[in-house]
Parts: structure tokens; sequence; C-alpha cells
């Protein structure tokens, strides 16, 4: 079964989200995992708009019903993919998925990176902001206190900044031909405001144990292919303040020619970027299905040839 997996990312999380996890066993200790670190009451929380926005909540409930889902496709049979990727926070499901972190180190550091994330932008107002329909340089040009967070390709980027300078960009970039939308993320990911927290985070990393990934991890500070512990711990601090260099990531995967792409996570917005790119390998997010055996039909369906 040659396939690869994408990990999501933070501002696509909901309510609704998965609905079929807390009834798969597979997925209890997981979930269990998850709820002693941001508490039982998550899918309420997710309702409630402020809350879901925080980041600590945030990321630790995207890595958590990430790994859940993963553990009861695991459980279902599905084999090792043919590599791995995940976008911002999904890395550390990413990693965790591929056997390089256990499910309690990859929850432990959600954790340490919200933290660590929120400390570095103390008292300052900060967020990210999707550009679309505009290339790159010239949305920086127009608007350059602004950093690249995310390159997910010629004419999209997410940019990182303060909220003054963010709410300047909604009016400006419009004006010029771009699509722009404020994404529930209170930090400003990817971007020079975090280089404070690279040396705690860091420390954090250094306390849990690393081993070996099963398969290849594309990596967000490189947009290569690694899969040494070292390379792969270096790779998670630098992509805390560094652009993630999505779009390669992609081709990195593509250059492994899985028949089929699955997403897990909230939403579907990684498969849509694939599908735009590759419209010759499918891509489906799990959060578009009802049940987990649609997943593994679809799955089976588009690598029958395996």
């Amino acid at each position: 079964m040659a396939y690869a997996l994408l990990f999501s990312g933070q501002a696509k999380q909901h309510a609704d989200m998965l609905p079929w996890l807390e009834s798969a066993p597979a997925a209890a200790p997981v979930l269990r995992q998850m709820e002693a670190h941001i508490g039982a009451d998550w899918r309420a929380a997710l309702a409630d708009p402020l809350r879901r926005a925080d980041n600590g909540f945030a990321q630790g409930v995207i890595t958590g019903t990430a790994l859940a889902a993963w553990a009861v496709l695991q459980a279902a049979g599905l084999p090792v993919p043919l590599a791995v990727a995940g976008y911002s926070v999904g890395e550390l499901a990413a990693f965790a998925a591929a056997g390089a972190l256990s499910v309690e180190s990859a929850m432990a550091l959600a954790q340490a990176r919200a933290r660590c994330m929120d400390q570095a932008v103390a008292g300052l107002a900060t967020g990210l902001m999707s550009v679309t329909g505009m290339a790159r340089a010239r949305a920086q040009a127009l608007c350059p206190a602004l950093e690249c967070a995310i390159d997910l390709g010629p004419e999209q980027a997410v940019f990182a900044g303060v909220d003054a300078d963010l709410n300047a960009a909604l009016l400006r970039l419009p004006r010029e031909g771009a699509q722009c939308t404020r994404l529930d993320v209170r930090v400003a990911s990817h971007s020079r405001w975090m280089r404070p927290a690279l040396a705690p985070f860091e420390a954090a990393l250094h306390k849990v144990a690393w081993s070996p990934p099963l398969c290849p991890l594309a990596l967000n500070a490189t947009g290569g292919l690694g899969r040494q512990p070292q390379a792969l711990r270096s790779a998670l601090v630098a992509q805390v303040a560094s652009t993630v260099q999505w779009e390669s990531c992609m081709q990195a995967l593509a250059e492994r020619q899985p028949q089929c792409v699955l997403e897990i996570g909230a939403g579907a917005a990684l498969a849509r970027l694939w599908n735009a790119r590759y419209p010759t390998v499918p891509a489906r997010s799990i959060d578009e299905f009802k049940d987990v055996q649609g997943i593994l039909d679809w799955l089976r369906r588009n690598t029958a040839a395996d």
C-alpha cells in the first residue's frame, strides 16, 4: 500500500471533527493522555472561540486527536507509509506516527512548544494571516513589516506579524488583488518573533527519548527528507522561528511516488493543497469521512495496484 501521510496544523480544529474518534477502542489510551493535559471537555471547548484559539489547548488537541486517529488506523492494519509530513505543530504528531517519538513525548512537547511560543510574544498582540492570489515577494514588498511564516506555493503563503500590521495588510492587499484571511492563531509562528522560544524548546526536546523513524519525514525547516534523530530534533527546533517550507515538503513526498495521500487532522486544507499541485495523486482528509471503514476503503481503492 504505497501512500503518504500529512498531519494537519493549527486553525482548522472544530467541535465536530472526527466524530467517530471516541467510539474507537484503539483511540482511548491516546485520548486519555491528551485529556490529562487539556481536559476531558475538549469537544465542548472547541465550540468556544476563545478556548479554541488558546495556543496550549489548540496544540494539545491537534497533536492528541491526530495520534488517536493514527492509533485507530494502525489497529485496523494500516501499514507504514512511504513518508510522512506534519504542517507546523503537526510535525509532532508526524514524528510520533513515524516512530521517532512516543505518543507521551509528543503530547508533552506540544504543551512545551505552546508555552515557549506564548512566552516569546508575551505582552505583544501577534498572529497569522493567509494570503492567496499574489506572489509572496510582492506581498512582502507591499507589507514589509510582515514575515513569511509558511511557503505554500507561487501565489499562496501565510504571513506573521503584530496585529496592527496584519490589520493594515488586510486592508491594503485586497486592493492589489489578493485574498486575505486572519487565522485563528494568536502567535506569530515561524517568524523572528519566535526566536526567544528556541532555546527553551530545544531544552525540552533534549529531555525526551528519540528513535530512528520507520519511514522518512519531510521537514518543515528544510523542505527535505530526514531520518536521523539529531537532524529531526534540530529541524523541529528551527521551524518554530523560520519559514515552513511546505511547498518543498510536498515535493519531497511526491518524489517518493505515493499512489495516494491521506491527511490526518481537522479540515482538509492540506489535502486541497496537494490536489491542486499533484492532481494525478489523489488526497483526502480523514475529517471528510463518517467512519474509519470509509477511510480504509478509500485507501484500498487508490492503492489497488499494489
